[in-house]
């Protein structure tokens, strides 16, 4: 008979656009924020850790290409309860941003100004998923809040630079390019661009890398056909107007200098150009000060950054190597990290003004980059050394073993399972990716001594040399029981060494 109240499991997937990260996902994650804290950190920037939910109000419009933040981000409306909720609506920070403009407005009268802080941590979108773009990912930030300085955004720029080569970037493998919002702005009025256009004029101007000047002037215009046939509308310019522009995309020059002189003449007689070409100039003379060449840092007219909250200079980090995609072509990395100066955001709190600039580094991404140039392994590190168990009435001798390992300083673990079947041990120490497994059963307990197996060595020997040659170099090795953690750590040395070389 059919059980109609049978209880239905529930479905051991992820939810779509989320994933679980294991083993050396994790390790070498943290190993790589490790490296770049201590980068903020020296600098004398702080560190700060929000609340991972705020309200939808206070996250304000700012995703980019929506019109309502909670189209974009992960909302609910708090149930009114007496004493508990009041029935805001809530959602899952999508930045690590805009809960900063918030601290630093609810702190202003405990905070330092200008206020330094770096943040790493998780950040959530309510967009499509797709290949190697999830809804949940880290992001690592360093902002200084208070500073209409531009030297406040040269020491971020510079910084950048200084975290990606502590995270393993070399010189010559990145480039972080510098523009000016301030700069597009008077593009834009100089060209005569409407007001509901600038918008959708930036927007396509963010493209000029993929499309290239031919196809910038086409979108600007009447429009294009993209590779797949499909017609993409234009902005609706004339040509006339949409020069400007163009000539202000390809105005890099040979030398900042030469960039600069270009852009001076591209933003005629605006106010407001000027003033970020002027502001452009003490940045790239800043950096240079500070040792930033043109291998490190540009002046490009043609970074845009898609949020709309910027105001004066914006940035953007390229990895400038090549990589294999997935059908097997090459082509460059590309951006890894971004940011800017806004100057806006903490004003919708206080009323006030309240400059500020910092950077966002893609988290995810740069450890795909590592990988892609083999500067982390991609797999686990080693396991810990396990202790297997020969008699389970001896479980507390096998403990003390593990934790005498651990106060030396030495992963270590006691085999917690069946131990009837020692194969089944030696297994799993082998899943576990285990260098070494320490074994001792009533023959050894009596004459007061355990035997080492080196289990790194014993399966690249079973694996590359004769019989005889393996009698010739055992993998395991009897040792007194008080020289077990002497023992253990000759094995991990000569393993280490055996990796370098």
């Amino acid at each position: 008979m059919h059980d109609s109240h049978k209880t239905r499991r529930p479905k051991a997937d992820a939810p779509k656009g989320f994933r679980d990260y294991f083993g050396a996902d994790v390790t070498e994650r943290k190993a790589m924020l490790d490296r770049i804290a201590e980068v903020y950190d020296r600098h004398g920037f702080d560190a700060l850790e929000t609340s991972g939910v705020e309200t939808v109000e206070a996250l304000g419009k700012f995703l980019p290409d929506v019109d309502r933040p909670n189209a974009g981000v992960f909302a609910w409306q708090e149930e009114a309860v007496p004493g508990g909720g009041s029935g805001d609506w809530l959602a899952l920070r999508y930045d690590l941003t805009a809960p900063l403009a918030r601290v630093a407005a609810q702190f202003r009268n405990d905070l330092p100004s200008p206020y330094r802080r770096y943040a790493m941590g998780p950040v959530w979108r309510n967009e499509k998923p797709g290949p190697g773009r999830f809804r949940q990912f880290y992001q690592c930030d360093a902002d200084t809040v208070g500073s209409a300085s531009p030297a406040a955004d040269a020491e971020i720029i510079a910084m950048l630079a200084d975290a990606l080569e502590a995270a393993g970037i070399p010189r010559g493998d990145y480039l972080v390019r510098v523009n000016s919002r301030k700069v597009l702005n008077g593009v834009l009025e100089a060209a005569g661009v409407a007001a509901d256009q600038s918008d959708a004029v930036l927007r396509t101007i963010d493209k000029f890398d993929k499309v290239g000047v031919d196809g910038v002037r086409a979108l600007l215009t009447a429009g294009r056909r993209d590779e797949s046939g499909a017609e993409i509308e234009g902005v609706g310019l004339s040509d006339v107007g949409a020069a400007p522009i163009l000539a202000f995309l390809t105005s890099r020059g040979g030398d900042n200098a030469a960039t600069l002189g270009n852009l001076r003449a591209a933003v005629g007689t605006s106010d407001a150009g000027a003033e970020g070409v002027a502001e452009l100039a003490q940045i790239a003379d800043m950096l240079a000060a500070l040792g930033m060449g043109p291998d490190r840092v540009v002046i490009d007219p043609s970074i845009v950054r898609g949020l709309g909250y910027y105001t004066g200079a914006v940035f953007e980090a390229e990895l400038t190597f090549e990589v294999l995609d997935e059908k097997g072509r090459k082509r460059q990395f590309g951006s890894v990290a971004g940011g800017g100066r806004y100057d806006g955001l903490v004003e919708r709190f206080t009323g006030q003004k309240v400059p500020a600039t910092g950077v966002s580094i893609g988290v995810d991404r740069l450890l795909a980059a590592l990988r892609a140039k083999g500067r982390v392994g991609g797999q686990a590190g080693a396991g810990p050394v396990v202790v297997t168990v020969m008699d389970r009435d001896r479980m507390a001798d096998y403990l003390a073993m593990a934790a005498e390992l651990h106060a030396a300083g030495i992963r270590a673990e006691a085999y917690l399972g069946n131990p009837k079947n020692f194969g089944n041990q030696l297994k799993y120490a082998d899943k576990r990716g285990s260098p070494v497994a320490v074994i001792q059963g009533a023959d050894e307990a009596a004459r007061g001594v355990v035997q080492l197996k080196d289990l790194a060595l014993g399966a690249r020997l079973a694996a590359e040399v004769s019989h005889d040659e393996w009698k010739a170099q055992p993998a395991q090795v009897e040792a007194p029981r008080a020289d077990l953690v002497a023992g253990v750590r000759a094995i991990l040395a000569r393993e280490a060494q055996r990796a370098q070389s």
